[in-house]
């Protein structure tokens, strides 16, 4: 797909509507896409490339923009094989090409491709003159590989972002945000940071902070929209999620082996309804990938988990979750927990002990049931508890 941005600014970009799951892990249920950029100006400049099954579309679509010309430069934002796989083909196709990175792009850069020649070393600050554009080059560390940098277009006020502001899905009806549902881009890219860049928060925020002096009119991401008409909003956005920043509502995420926690969440989610909680938002762990969960973790400021007792630790549902909330040191949360067991309860036991390490704020009550739960009542210890968290969000 190719679409002039700028004068003699083309995306070359691809859309992947094959792959179901993202790194072998997240699914994408609208597709991904590829993006990769074309400059041609006295020197032909491509940032960042493609995945390698889509090289010979990728090519392709160089080779209609320029015809003939040579690319005189290649710069890799970010050494993810989603974004450098198709490096080898283009060497093949392009010899004398020069690969622009930073230290840590030239070591992966022969780990992962034996690539050592033709090779352009830059440092922060750096720039390079291509004829009637200068590129600048930011280096932003853990955003989120280690050699992840962005690179600017002096003058323009491009910036070519790597990973940052990118989201989940392809671009089927343009590549501007102008073109996309924004509420889906938006729940689309929350996902994306949470499942890919939600661990380093510190270092995004960082390297926003970083750039905010360079005027800036496009942001041009390795996957989702191109960003013009709606800068302002993605930033707003992303620096909200580096913050572990969230707006008012509760996930309840769950897992259930027969039933009996399930109506315990259930209980809970209509006690919050009745109350009035606008955004209330239910997970049966069973049926839902954790990747939906986690993004609506980032999106909401309360989190109520339940599971029961399973061989005397949490459901395996559960304990997957945890594991990865806890691998994105997620802050700033509102926590209550729910459990059942048949005959040694550990369930609420293993959660509050999760939610300490996390050091989340607790709200009770805990609501643990033996067996059915014939002799507690649920629906008052439901109601008790979406007050107590009504009055927390109230409190924030």
């Amino acid at each position: 797909m190719i679409r002039e941005i700028t004068k003699n600014l083309y995306y070359v970009g691809v859309n992947d509507n094959t792959k179901q799951l993202f790194e072998n892990l997240w699914p994408l249920p609208y597709g991904v896409s590829y993006n990769a950029y074309l400059i041609k100006d006295k020197s032909n400049v491509l940032i960042d490339t493609v995945e390698y099954p889509f090289n010979q579309e990728f090519i392709s679509q160089i080779s209609e923009v320029i015809g003939d010309e040579k690319i005189d430069y290649v710069v890799v934002n970010h050494m993810e094989p989603d974004h450098s796989s198709s490096l080898v083909q283009l060497i093949d196709k392009y010899p004398e090409i020069k690969i622009v990175g930073n230290k840590k792009t030239m070591d992966m850069l022969n780990g992962f491709y034996g690539i050592t020649s033709n090779v352009y070393e830059v440092k922060d600050g750096d720039k390079i003159e291509i004829g009637e554009r200068t590129l600048s080059f930011h280096l932003t560390p853990m955003v989120h590989w280690p050699e992840t940098m962005m690179t600017y277009v002096d003058g323009e006020g491009v910036l070519f972002s790597g990973d940052a502001f990118g989201a989940f899905g392809s671009l089927q009806n343009g590549i501007m945000d102008s073109d996309a549902d924004i509420k889906l881009v938006t729940d689309e890219m929350y996902r994306y940071y949470s499942n890919i860049v939600g661990k380093y928060g510190g270092p995004v925020e960082k390297a926003i902070e970083k750039l905010s002096s360079l005027p800036i009119n496009y942001i041009c991401s390795t996957h989702g929209p191109v960003w013009h008409d709606k800068i302002g909003y993605v930033v707003e956005h992303y620096l909200k999620m580096a913050r572990y920043e969230s707006e008012e509502g509760v996930v309840i995420a769950y897992g259930s082996m027969y039933g009996h926690t399930a109506d315990v969440a259930k209980n809970i989610y209509e006690a919050l309804i009745e109350d009035g909680v606008k955004n209330v938002v239910l997970h049966d762990l069973s049926d839902v990938d954790a990747s939906f969960v986690l993004r609506d973790v980032f999106k909401y400021n309360t989190l109520i988990l339940g599971s029961p007792t399973y061989n005397s630790e949490l459901f395996p549902k559960v304990a997957d979750l945890t594991v990865k909330l806890e691998g994105r040191m997620i802050k700033n949360k509102t926590f209550a927990c729910f459990g059942s067991y048949s005959w040694a309860g550990q369930a609420v036991k293993r959660l509050t002990a999760f939610a300490e390490r996390m050091q989340w704020d607790i709200i009770e009550p805990k609501i643990e049931i033996k067996q059915a739960g014939l002799d507690v009542d649920v629906k008052a210890l439901s109601k008790e508890l979406a007050e107590n968290i009504i009055n927390s969000i109230n409190n924030l």
